[in-house]
């Protein structure tokens, strides 16, 4: 095997990371796997207001794929509201409320972005994957999730 630079094996990883990441995702959808009802979240929810006007309800921001990502999820309670956040134009960006550094949704050259850009369904559950090269998230960080004119913050990293 010829040789490998660090940062040949770290696109290596995070692209492995993000294929496991979205084969899961897959394969739960194809089972007809149901999201498990969202727990006491003790992160801050959506303001109603934004809610109201939006058409979502977030269900949770965890890390993932090894702390390579930031998982955000959302449900859509009207498809309507929602549609202006599923715009492939529209790039979403996460920013680390402590440093104001800004991660962006990764594009593969396989799967393209990792989020969900497909016609918004009420009731299901979406989401977007933020890569966390370098590790400046982590679970306990306050952030803000900001796709378009869509932003909500002081969000709490599970």
């Amino acid at each position: 095997m010829p040789y490998l630079t660090h940062k040949t094996l770290r696109i290596r990883q995070l692209t492995l990371a993000a294929i496991f990441v979205v084969a899961s995702l897959a394969l739960a959808t194809l089972a007809g796997a149901v999201a498990p009802a969202p727990k006491k979240n003790t992160h801050a929810r959506i303001p109603a207001s934004l809610s109201e006007k939006w058409g979502i309800d977030i269900t949770g921001i965890h890390m993932s794929a090894h702390n390579y990502m930031v998982d955000f999820r959302y449900r859509v309670l009207d498809a309507d509201k929602a549609m202006a956040l599923f715009d492939r134009q529209t790039k979403p960006y996460l920013i680390d409320q402590t440093s104001g550094k800004v991660l962006a949704v990764p594009n593969t050259a396989k799967l393209g972005p990792l989020r969900n850009s497909n016609q918004p369904q009420e009731g299901k559950i979406y989401w977007m994957f933020f890569g966390n090269r370098g590790g400046l998230i982590d679970t306990g960080s306050k952030v803000t999730v900001v796709i378009g004119d869509f932003r909500a913050e002081n969000l709490v990293v599970e």
